[in-house]
């Protein structure tokens, strides 16, 4: 037992012998410091002399390199109070919000280390965020917790969920096209990443750019999260501007019922379909079908309930953080990065527009004409754009209930979505 204290005895001793010369034992390797060492030491490192003096050498998503001060993590870190006040303050999707404005000021504080190395917000994203990992989680949550029965009684309603593609293939182009701007250069792969953010689908955009551009992964992922949460601020205006206020009182009849049977085949037959014609989006159907097929069966409710409940929320709060943990300087105050963030607006926009003028256009031929408003649910934000089609609708007749018919083409525009993704893997994955 005496043995055992040796070391330290020996330690103070030593201790002892050099404090008479003013050094602790087993210090001897240390840079002294005095008193105002120390204190410089301590002003230097506090997060407010960072946000004034810090001068670091970075790159962007492209790999050029860039220079980055201090005030611009500052200015991140506001961003981030920014989007959790939206959340918190003004309920604008604060499940996803609230998280993703904490995981940016999280990255941008200084010395914090957390979007580094071994930092929490880095495992998370290596974990899950930069694969497709959290995203297929995701669409098997989607997929429980979603009743194609909307879409099964209506099924022309598919039509605005397709429809609303038209705002990823238009921003296709329009995103080459912005190659002609002064420091902005994005390939096809690129551009498909980018232009998927008109589906308004986070876990599909995320997908779609680890497969294809995974440097622009956080700016697009990013970006399609906002969106998604932006919905009730970004669509309403499009609605109205698009529809006259006799259309928009239009009211539709009551949906059929759907037998158990109809449901139970449905994720089976759309899954194999997909296997058939395109196997490159069957990862992301083949989730969203087998949440769906677990939630119909009858026969695992317990999976069922935890894809719906604790699945989905663990793996939204992490994919939330992690989204956040990328919104850094260096990827968003360039040239390309906000170009790709106004082009997924524009995306987003004619995705919208698109959903509404086609369902304008198919009531020139249907003897029961349906309301252009539930057209705007046709992308992918499930049930966000169904919510704002009933809410648009109400303010016009609040007798006039559009959420369930809505929601045939919002679930629509999820599976249309991921067709899009895998035609674009498909065609450029190689």
């Amino acid at each position: 037992m005496v043995f055992s204290f040796m070391p330290r005895i020996a330690a103070q001793a030593a201790g002892a012998a050099g404090g008479m010369q003013g050094i602790i034992a087993n210090s001897e390797d240390l840079p002294r410091v005095s008193i105002g060492t120390f204190i410089r030491n301590m002003g230097e490192s506090t997060g407010l002399s960072a946000f004034i003096n810090n001068v670091n050498q970075r790159e962007t998503p492209a790999g050029e390199p860039i220079t980055i001060f201090g005030w611009q993590e500052l200015f991140m870190v506001a961003v981030g109070f920014l989007v959790i006040y939206l959340g918190a303050a003004k309920g604008f999707e604060p499940l996803l919000l609230i998280p993703i404005g904490f995981g940016i000021v999280f990255v941008n504080i200084p010395f914090a280390g957390m979007g580094e190395g071994h930092g929490f917000l880095n495992v998370i994203y290596n974990a899950g965020v930069g694969n497709e990992f959290f995203p297929l989680l995701i669409f098997i949550g989607i997929g429980a917790m979603t009743d194609f029965g909307p879409l099964i009684a209506n099924p022309k309603t598919a039509l605005l969920g397709a429809a609303a593609q038209f705002g990823v293939f238009s921003t296709l182009i329009g995103i080459t096209a912005a190659n002609y701007i002064p420091g902005v250069s994005f390939n096809l792969k690129e551009a498909c990443s980018v232009a998927i953010i008109g589906g308004a689908d986070g876990p599909t955009t995320i997908y779609i750019a680890s497969k294809l551009a995974p440097h622009l992964l956080a700016t697009v992922a990013v970006a399609a999260y906002s969106y998604m949460a932006l919905v009730p601020l970004i669509q309403p205006p499009i609605m109205k501007a698009l529809t006259t206020k006799h259309e928009r009182l239009i009211k539709m009849k009551q949906l059929r019922p759907v037998s158990s049977n109809e449901k139970k085949m449905f994720p089976l037959v759309v899954f194999c379909l997909t296997i058939l014609l395109i196997p490159s989006a069957a990862p992301l159907i083949g989730c969203l079908m087998f949440g769906n097929f677990i939630r119909e069966i009858g026969v695992v409710d317990r999976l069922s309930k935890t894809a719906q409940n604790e699945l989905m929320n663990i793996v939204s709060l992490l994919l939330s953080l992690g989204v956040g943990s990328q919104m850094t300087p260096e990827k968003f105050l360039n040239p390309s990065s906000i170009i790709i963030v106004i082009m997924g607006l524009v995306a987003f926009a004619i995705a919208t527009a698109a959903g509404v003028l086609v369902a304008k256009f198919m009531n020139l031929f249907l003897k029961e004409k349906i309301n252009p408003l539930i057209g705007s649910a046709g992308v992918s934000a499930v049930p966000m754009a169904a919510r704002v089609s009933n809410k648009v609708g109400l303010e016009a007749d609040p007798g006039n209930f559009l959420l369930m018919h809505a929601m045939g083409p919002n679930v629509a525009g999820v599976i249309g979505t991921a067709i899009a993704a895998g035609v674009m893997i498909a065609v450029y994955g190689g």
